[in-house]
């Protein structure tokens, strides 16, 4: 018969033996997870500006006293891998006693995650999410701030890594985190 062969014993160990290897490697592949992380949405989910002292706070003399404060926070949207990460800035400027403007920006994303474990998954919604989503905020408070008919306002960078390690560093320390996920 052309083409067909009769096995010995050798030809069927090294079948056999390529048989065991390829299932061991789709074992090992089928185990190792491919670990995944992309940005599916950013969004604005909330937007405000107020300009409480307005129309006498343009006469002043503009040397605000300028506060900004930052937060973040994550939640599973869903059972798929799914996450939202909010970023809420909120950007107070005074000048003596007198509010110039609040501005809070809360800007929003949704990331898919897959074959991450809890702990790295947690410092990646808490460092990686943040970064993405900072510039977004930091524009959207800027253009707030220039059509309240103030100055432009340019955030500097924020280190989101180190703010996490803060946070962990004083957790360790025996402060609580908040229970909304909120990590600075």
């Amino acid at each position: 018969c052309f083409g067909s062969k009769r096995l010995n014993k050798s030809d069927r160990e090294v079948t056999a033996m390529v048989d065991e290897q390829s299932q061991a490697v789709g074992a090992a592949e089928e185990e190792q997870v491919q670990q995944q992380f992309t940005m599916q949405r950013i969004y604005a989910k909330d937007v405000s500006f107020e300009s409480p002292a307005s129309p006498d706070i343009f006469r002043q003399n503009w040397q605000p006293n300028v506060n900004v404060d930052l937060n973040t926070k994550s939640s599973a949207v869903d059972e798929t891998g799914n996450h939202e990460v909010v970023l809420t800035i909120t950007v107070t400027a005074k000048i003596e006693e007198k509010s110039a403007f609040l501005v809070e920006v809360q800007q929003a994303g949704i990331f898919f995650t897959s074959g991450i474990d809890a702990e790295s998954l947690k410092q990646i919604l808490a460092t990686v999410a943040p970064n993405i989503l900072f510039p977004y905020a930091r524009e959207a408070i800027d253009n707030l701030v220039v059509k309240g008919g103030f100055p432009p306002l340019m955030l500097a960078p924020v280190n989101f890594d180190a703010l996490y390690r803060q946070a962990m560093e004083q957790q360790a320390a025996g402060g609580e985190l908040p229970a909304d996920g909120a990590t600075h």
